[in-house]
């Protein structure tokens, strides 16, 4: 089983990147981080060690891009950011601060579960559903 860390202080986005992997063919407990700080905490954890990390860039407090910054240089498991931003320099900060993938949060529900699906399966699909 993989462990996902999704750092997300919206609870329906919570609620909608939930259902994106119950819905997947990939096995994952997902742990929630609702700010930055929170989720530098639980990285920070010697036992604590995602497979993947949802990243979203808005937060209360400690943004998404300030994580990047303070986690990056330790970190071995993939980054997606998952943001309602579509600006280009948002992007490529993003990216130039280590993120993997950089994902548009979609508007509609079924579009938002087949891009999260989509994204995880392209750095989680090593790892399949048991059964």
């Amino acid at each position: 089983m993989l462990h996902i860390l999704l750092v997300e202080d919206n609870p329906a986005d919570v609620l909608l990147v939930r259902e994106a992997i119950r819905t997947s063919p990939i096995d994952a407990d997902v742990i929630i981080a609702y700010d930055g700080e929170q989720a530098l905490n639980l990285l920070e954890r010697q036992n604590f060690a995602p497979d993947a990390i949802v990243l979203d860039l808005n937060l209360p407090g400690m943004d998404g891009f300030s994580v990047l910054e303070k986690y990056r240089p330790k970190n071995t498991p993939p980054v997606m950011v998952l943001t309602s931003s579509d600006r280009s320099e948002d992007r490529k900060r993003a990216l130039d601060l280590g993120a993997h993938d950089y994902v548009v949060k979609p508007p509609s529900f079924h579009e938002f579960i087949r891009t999260v699906q989509g994204a995880l399966m392209r750095w989680c699909s090593d790892r399949p559903r048991a059964t």
